[in-house]
């Protein structure tokens, strides 16, 4: 605003002083305005800088200070919250609205969920400057996300009972079979309970807080109860895909350490969950199939693999090498290998690393052009582009490992590909090989994140359970199959399924078997 010693040594009259404010004073709101969105602008900037920082140091700091990818994931979810709070308190503060976004075009809500609609109609037909009719000519439509908690109702099953006078005889409807005769649980509820568990992690007596703020008693002695009978029931499904995974001629392999309760010792020990997965270049449906084994020794490997013969795609983890002179062929892993140069690259910018990442990332490129293509054509690309480049890599990794001095990073990341070369190199002279493990190693992660919430498993048969389950939610995920829905529809069945078409009830998005 002008101050008034400032109109009064204009000399102006009333009227030009007014003509003057009506021209000055909108620019002096618009001013208001643009200080509000810099000052709005140099916040924004500040949060982003120091989010710059963090980062920076997560990626090239030393390893004791670097974080984790949950609390990576943590902090990016922090900041971007912190961002938002900021904007609110200047908006707030200086009686600014909100500014429209640029360049960010709304989410679009998934097509599937049902509609609710809401219909706001003016108060009065008739327009409030003219009092004429109003007409309709178009629709202003939006939509917001809403969502209902978990809600506990109960089914009443009535079964009328009917007499027979003359042979004094009585019907009624059959009860419907159950997994647990006469059990209180729906199969809605066992669903809910199992994906809570064994899909979003949550511990039973979390459960038990959730349906108590319901009014709603389940004793975790109860729940357990459900979860042991039910995991017995779905076993024979979860073999069933063991059985169908040990057909495929290529498998993806890792494992991953939890901890299992020593009640004898009064804490834990170490166990390990082995993953194994089907190859995304196969036909058919996908395939994850977990093995929970009290250690991380290869005989484990060994005796789920049993008679297989195949290509196994593993990292250089010692255990599956006894596995290789039984008849199975390696693949390596191409992640594993530019792992060791990333790290690296990252730490301090080695050029020779960053000359192996180069290249390596040439090898991905090439195989993101023969993904969707057919075996034949796919086979064609990788002899004629993959190969020569593999060979050339391995060249320059042998004349450059002669200058690169013994005992350093450098010398080891190279060694690592060089002692693997033949295992790396492998997939390029095949159709179907997949470049690295990380199909399997993306089916152990939601594992390996959630059990910072479980913690350990109770025991080993809970150990084994928990690996059943997982496998049929992993690969019901994997084909493109609601898992909470597959759950349901397959409880509902169970009971009265023949095991001739035990197959048909697998979540692999087909009504049969492969």
């Amino acid at each position: 605003m002008l101050l008034t010693a400032e109109f009064a040594a204009l000399n102006l009259d009333p009227a030009q002083q007014e003509g003057v404010a009506a021209v000055v004073l909108p620019l002096q709101v618009e001013a208001e305005k643009l200080r509000a969105q810099l000052k709005l602008a140099e916040i924004k900037t500040q949060a982003l800088t120091l989010e710059l920082a963090h980062l920076r140091r997560i990626r090239f700091g030393v390893k004791n200070e670097a974080l984790s990818p949950e609390q990576r994931d943590l902090f990016r979810e922090t900041a971007e919250t912190d961002c938002a709070a900021i904007e609110a308190e200047v908006e707030q503060q200086l009686s600014v609205p909100r500014l429209p976004r640029t360049g960010a075009g709304r989410q679009t809500l998934p097509e599937h969920l049902p509609r609710i609609e809401h219909r706001h109609e003016p108060e009065s037909c008739t327009c409030g400057q003219c009092g004429g009719e109003l007409v309709k000519i178009s629709e202003d439509i939006s939509e917001q996300l809403d969502v209902t908690p978990a809600q506990f109702f109960v089914h009443r099953h009535i079964r009328p009972q009917y007499a027979c006078r003359p042979c004094e005889s009585i019907t009624a409807a059959p009860v419907p079979p159950a997994v647990i005769d006469g059990g209180m649980a729906s199969p809605g509820l066992i669903t809910w309970v199992l994906i809570s568990k064994y899909l979003d992690h949550l511990p039973l007596y979390r459960l038990e807080q959730i349906a108590a703020r319901d009014g709603v008693n389940l004793a975790r002695s109860t729940l357990s109860e459900w979860v042991g009978r039910y995991g017995v029931a779905l076993q024979p499904l979860a073999d069933r895909l063991r059985e169908l995974l040990r057909r495929r001629a290529v498998l993806h392999a890792d494992e991953t350490p939890v901890q299992q309760l020593d009640p004898g010792k009064g804490k834990t020990k170490r166990a390990y969950l082995w993953a194994y997965r089907s190859n995304d270049l196969d036909e058919g449906p996908r395939l994850a199939v977990f093995d929970y084994q009290a250690g991380r020794s290869g005989v484990h490997a060994r005796a789920f693999l049993g008679d297989w013969k195949g290509h196994l795609v593993v990292d250089d983890y010692a255990g599956y090498k006894a596995l290789f002179a039984m008849g199975i062929s390696e693949v390596g892993c191409m992640a594993h290998a530019r792992r060791k140069f990333f790290e690296l690259h990252a730490a301090n910018q080695n050029p020779l690393a960053g000359e192996a990442l180069q290249r390596i990332a040439e090898l991905y490129a090439i195989e993101a052009r023969g993904r969707d293509l057919d075996a034949g054509a796919r086979q064609r690309l990788r002899e004629q582009e993959a190969v020569p480049k593999l060979q050339a890599m391995h060249d320059w990794l042998q004349l450059t490992r002669q200058s690169v001095a013994n005992g350093g990073s450098l010398a080891k990341a190279m060694d690592y590909s060089l002692k693997r070369w033949s295992a790396l190199s492998r997939y390029a002279h095949s159709a179907n090989l997949p470049i690295d493990n990380n199909p399997v190693e993306n089916v152990i992660r939601p594992i390996a994140v959630g059990k910072k919430n479980w913690l350990f498993t109770g025991s080993e048969r809970a150990g084994r359970r928990a690996a059943a389950i997982q496998s049929l939610l992993a690969t019901a995920k994997l084909n493109g199959v609601e898992p909470a829905a597959w759950l349901k529809d397959t409880l509902e069945k169970l009971p009265t399924w023949p095991n001739s078409r035990i197959d048909e009830l697998l979540p692999l998005g087909l009504s049969s078997s492969e």
